[in-house]
């Protein structure tokens, strides 16, 4: 067969153009979305220099939104109602203007690729790294919403103008019911803050490092100087803050005071540190907390107030983080407290970890086996919001300080640049399996609990008591049954209860008593510090 060659014709020339625009669209370099830049300045809210994690936060309008926007920030549970631009500043000067790029740090998309709109946007500097635990707080910076086109260029300055004033520990929260805060002024002369400077965290952080919560003694506590009490040591959970603890503090002192608790002394602990929750443990990252509480703030509070100071009158109780913390110096420091009554605890066994098996092979935090997003909170089988997206925005606001960032500063070995190591690749969600190997070695409480247990038993056997909701938002419960099984299995004495049909938010009611597990909790304690007391909780307060 021969090949002919022919002068190229008109026809063969339009194909030719043709093939080749064809190519030319296939290989071109796409046009990119001009990125958005926001410039805020730092006008009268301060009039010396700052440094901090600058945010600026946008939220779509809808058409019926009609009134002025007066706030622009995220929503705990929708990661998506607001989106995040964040960048670090260092000695940002009064009156000088800083650029962000929206598209570098952003979440949960970058802005150039946000929905076309108008958009509510303001900016924040939070000076001290804390937005993923407390949100806006004292001593940050705001700016005033202003409304624009987004994506695109944000031609409009942000101006730095207010300062969220410093809050007073000892005002009510806004969610306090007014008859609580009627309480405050009678409840005053009994709650007494703590303000300890721990020698052995100030050793370990090279500065001073102080304990701060509340002593609430019984209201009979003057008229009986002879008397002594039991003690119980409560922390709470995850964005809990000295003043929020101060607000747990007037609720007992009233329990007390109205003859619905027994007399004791209450000692409120916060936990809250600059990585998230302290947990009382003795970290490689945060300190030695758990020495610090047993060995020094204990004894120290002791000398001062007139507690039993004895194994069988010091308790242990918390809720979340403080349920989980309660229950682990209870399982580590076995002879120093007389019971443990944690409430919907974090994962006491990480085979169970929010749901997860942190021990299976290639374990994933973001996504099931089948590829399906693991949530990190549900309600009724329904995805409130996934551990993706939770952690995506966490990792957005600050490099510490959230509720996963904090679970590793509390566990993780620490790495050679001085911060934990991480539990799982924020990128992909893989889990580390040789990070996971050191929390099953020294915080997973079912496996020291398998581990320990013959010399565990004497000291601890019969004095945990734990209650969970049985459909926990953050599948605790399923964590707490693994928990109780292990218990079983080496013949310990369990008293686990499973509130059924109750989440993580609503476990404290009993009847009409919207926080009534505290007083039978309270009254549970005081029958084992005072055996054979004629005292007794009202018949109207059944255990749950």
């Amino acid at each position: 067969m021969k090949f002919v060659v022919r002068p190229a014709g008109g026809r063969f020339r339009r194909c030719a153009r043709n093939l080749l625009a064809v190519a030319a669209a296939l290989f071109a370099t796409p046009t990119l979305a001009a990125p958005t830049v926001f410039h805020v300045n730092l006008g009268q809210a301060s009039a010396t220099p700052v440094s901090g994690r600058l945010l600026v936060f946008a939220k779509a309008l809808g058409p019926d939104d009609k009134k002025p926007v007066a706030r622009v920030d995220m929503d705990q549970i929708d990661t998506h109602a607001a989106a995040i631009a964040a960048r670090d500043v260092t000695r940002l000067a009064p009156g000088a203007t800083v650029e962000i790029d929206a598209d570098t740090e952003a979440f949960p998309t970058p802005f150039s690729q946000l929905k076309p709109g108008r958009y509510a946007v303001q900016a924040v500097l939070d000076r001290d790294h804390s937005y993923n635990y407390t949100g806006r707080a004292s001593g940050d910076l705001v700016s005033a919403v202003v409304e624009m086109d987004l994506p695109g260029e944000a031609a409009t300055t942000l101006t730095l103008t207010k300062t969220v004033p410093n809050e007073d520990p000892l005002e009510p929260l806004f969610n306090v019911s007014a008859a609580l805060s009627a309480k405050y002024p009678a409840a005053k002369a009994d709650i007494h803050p703590i303000a300890f400077q721990s020698p052995a965290l100030s050793r370990f952080w090279g500065r001073p490092v102080v304990i701060h919560g509340w002593v609430v003694a019984p209201p009979d506590y003057a008229a009986h100087p002879g008397a002594r009490y039991p003690t119980v040591y409560f922390s709470q959970g995850f964005g809990g803050t000295l003043r929020s603890l101060h607000d747990v503090a007037v609720g007992r002192w009233d329990d007390m005071k109205t003859g619905k608790a027994p007399p004791m002394i209450w000692v409120a602990v916060d936990q809250q540190s600059p990585t998230g929750t302290s947990e009382f443990v003795d970290s490689l990252n945060n300190g030695p907390w758990g020495q610090a509480l047993t060995s020094e703030l204990i004894p120290d509070l002791e000398r001062q107030y007139r507690m039993d100071a004895k194994a069988s009158g010091r308790f242990l109780t918390g809720h979340s983080s403080g349920g989980w913390a309660a229950l682990w110096l209870q399982v580590t420091y076995p002879k120093v407290f007389g019971g443990a009554w944690p409430t919907s605890p974090d994962p006491s066994d990480f085979h169970s970890f929010l749901g997860i098996d942190l021990y299976a092979p290639n374990a994933n935090v973001y996504r099931k086996p089948d590829g399906a997003p693991w949530p990190l909170a549900q309600q009724n089988g329904e995805m409130l919001v996934s551990l993706e997206d939770f952690t995506r925005r966490e990792v957005v606001l600050s490099s510490w300080g959230g509720q996963l960032a904090s679970f590793e500063w509390v566990f993780s070995p620490r790495g050679a640049d001085g911060r934990p190591l991480p539990m799982f690749d924020r990128t992909t969600g893989a889990v580390e399996p040789a990070v996971i190997a050191y929390w099953r070695d020294h915080y997973d409480v079912a496996e020291h609990i398998r581990r320990h247990w013959p010399e565990l038993r004497r000291d601890l056997d019969g004095k945990i008591h734990l209650t969970v909701g049985g459909a926990d938002n953050f599948y605790l419960d399923q964590s707490a049954r693994r928990l109780e099984a292990a218990m079983k299995a080496v013949g310990a004495r369990t008293d686990f209860r499973y509130v059924e049909g109750r989440g993580h938010f609503d476990v404290y009611p009993v009847g009409k008593d919207p926080w009534g597990l505290y007083k039978t909790i309270a009254w549970e304690m005081y029958a084992v510090a005072r055996p054979g007391s004629k005292a007794a909780a009202p018949a109207a307060m059944p255990a749950s």
